[in-house]
């Protein structure tokens, strides 16, 4: 059975994007280390984070749907 277990492409794709998505995971590590004393729990780096997985997403959708059967 192990033979016929897929992969799921997703996860390669999404590691093969992120040279892609830099900037925006410099701006979330940026936005982590200013917030890093924080200690009133108001600031977060939501935006940020959000940012960076959408620049992934929008990478992988180009290159998925051309390996989904």
């Amino acid at each position: 059975m192990a033979d016929d277990e897929l992969v799921d492409p997703k996860k390669y794709l999404e590691e093969r994007c992120q040279p892609r998505c830099v900037k925006a995971l410099y701006e979330y590590r940026e936005c982590v280390k200013r917030i890093k004393d924080d200690e009133t729990g108001h600031k977060h780096c939501t935006g940020q984070y959000f940012d960076y997985w959408k620049c992934i997403d929008k990478c992988v959708a180009e290159k998925l749907f051309d390996k989904l059967k």
